[in-house]
């Protein structure tokens, strides 16, 4: 072989591809902007490596009202289209090989969402889909696959959004057996799927708005739990729990920010810190231990906790109420904590059809 050949070979053997994800979702908007890279044979890697250029999040409150009033209201686009021209700002920083920008409850929900997206696209040039809540809780999914463990047979996988919460009752042999054929992970592994349309925004506008969450907080445990009661039948989930043995357990699986900021409070870090996070297990006892400690809070002293602050505050309560009913209706006992999710998830899917 040439030297000039060796060098294209190499060059292969080493190609980056440049990607973007966009999550759009009720209470927050974020972008990620990442490199995958790919097998020296050009094949897709069993666990692509993701390596992070750039990202986004800001919260947004682009559903604020929708569940009272059916439309996104002139503030919320406003917010939300500004934090859209920062995204675009760091998108034309880079060569895109491929990107996907998407949206969620809010715009789902409201009369007006494709009309708002329509003027996005406009005044931005971004192209944002509005998808199912099945599309949504399979890219949740497929961004935080890679935490399952070897150890677990099944696994319960959740996603606390603003405007709905995301479950999926997955079966892991199928995921092996689909690393096994080259596979993708999520490919026949999603045994059954639920879409709850309640997440922390309406799930607090329900009972009043944030200031009666402490009040609700019992009354929005059980209605989630009714809601949650049929899943749990149908698939035979506490039955699986109850019978499971010590080397096939069943693994609780978050990727919500809600609870990866009771993790950050349990762990008395000084900020919230992805790295210390992210991948993390930890006893189901001491993150319900944190929910009541933040219940015996002041309002101002979520507001001043450095791992809540303003912006997450005000539905803090109303999440935990929907942790507080998986974690009783499924007492697993541990709980994996994923700081990722749809983004990541776009990331992989882009990667795969490359």
């Amino acid at each position: 072989m040439g030297k000039e050949s060796q060098a294209q070979d190499e060059g292969q053997q080493g190609r980056e591809s440049t990607y973007a994800a966009l999550d759009l979702g009720t209470n927050n908007c974020r972008l990620l902007i990442a490199s995958g890279q790919l097998a020296p044979d050009g094949k897709k890697l069993a666990t692509p490596s993701i390596k992070v250029f750039d990202s986004f999040s800001r919260i947004v409150r682009l559903g604020e009202g929708v569940s009272s009033n059916g439309v996104l209201s002139q503030e919320a686009m406003e917010r939300t289209l500004q934090a859209l021209k920062a995204c675009q700002k760091k998108l034309n920083k880079y060569t895109i090989h491929g990107s996907r920008f998407v949206a969620t409850e809010a715009c789902r929900r409201a009369s007006n969402g494709q009309q708002f997206l329509d003027a996005v696209f406009s005044e931005t040039g971004l192209s944002i889909d509005i998808i199912s809540s099945e599309e949504e809780a399979r890219l949740a999914f497929l961004g935080c696959s890679s935490l399952l463990t070897e150890q677990s047979k099944r696994a319960i996988v959740f996603d606390i959004g603003g405007g709905s919460t995301e479950l999926m009752w997955i079966d892991v042999d199928r995921i092996r057996e689909n690393a096994r054929l080259g596979k993708d992970p999520e490919s026949q592994s999603i045994t059954d799927w639920l879409s709850v349309g309640f997440g922390v925004m309406n799930l607090a506008d329900k009972f009043g708005g944030s200031e009666f969450a402490e009040m609700a907080f019992k009354d929005m445990v059980n209605l989630l739990m009714d809601r949650l009661q049929s899943f749990d039948s149908k698939n035979k989930i506490s039955e699986t729990i109850g019978n499971e043995h010590k080397d096939a357990p069943v693994q609780l699986l978050s990727t919500s920010g809600t609870v990866t900021t009771l993790a950050a409070i349990h762990m008395e870090l000084p900020r919230y810190d992805r790295s210390r996070i992210d991948g993390i297990t930890l006893d189901i006892k001491d993150i319900r231990a944190t929910v009541n400690k933040l219940l015996e809070m002041r309002p101002s002293e979520r507001f001043n906790h450095p791992c809540i602050g303003p912006d997450r505050a005000d539905f803090i309560i109303s999440g935990c109420a929907i942790f507080e009913a998986i974690s009783t209706i499924w007492p697993t006992g541990t709980i994996t904590i994923a700081d990722r999710g749809v983004r990541e998830g776009i990331i992989l899917s882009l990667m795969n059809q490359a």
